[in-house]
């Protein structure tokens, strides 16, 4: 799972929440869930903002707990 999934569901919110808590749009957050998207730097930096993360960790990939890096 991607770190920005993890923060998401950590926080109980649903990829419509995290989009309008973003200002991104709702299908860009999907996709890039499902690592079929890469955001542009300015969408990953609103996403990351809303979440309390980094923009460079948004798309790593980390235990279901999203407290660490897998190759941890």
């Amino acid at each position: 799972m991607i770190r920005m999934k993890a923060a998401r569901l950590a926080r109980g919110w649903s990829q419509q929440r995290l989009a309008v808590e973003a200002g991104v749009g709702y299908a860009d957050i999907c996709r890039a869930e499902r690592g079929l998207f890469r955001l542009y730097p300015g969408q990953a930096e609103k996403i990351a903002r809303a979440l309390g993360l980094r923009p460079e960790d948004l798309l790593e990939e980390v235990e279901s707990d999203g407290d660490r890096p897998v190759d941890a």
